[in-house]
């Protein structure tokens, strides 16, 4: 495993395809996949298990009660499947 803390996530981001709508503060690669934002750990496990067809996972923006947001009141929240044509889907609700 390899881990590369960088000052500006931007360039990593377009490279893998994260657009801005997609976007969270936190971006890795795993195993070939994109995961962006805050997905929840069991997510990332099925994402692994499946091996779908996309690019990556994402939870854009920062939604209060995600992995490492906690707090009250917790926000409903999407994990975003997306892949290289810009297609996404709804992969899990929280």
């Amino acid at each position: 495993m390899k881990t590369e803390y960088v000052d500006n996530l931007t360039p990593t981001k377009i490279e893998h395809g994260v657009t801005p709508d997609l976007a969270g503060c936190h971006t890795a690669v795993v195993e070939g996949y994109v995961i962006e934002g805050h997905v929840p750990a069991r997510e990332i496990h099925r994402l692994l298990d499946e091996r779908p067809d996309i690019v990556g996972l994402s939870v854009p923006g920062m939604p209060v009660g995600s992995p490492g947001m906690e707090g009250t009141p917790a926000e409903r929240y999407q994990v975003i499947t997306f892949d290289e044509n810009g297609r996404r889907e709804v992969y899990a609700s929280y």
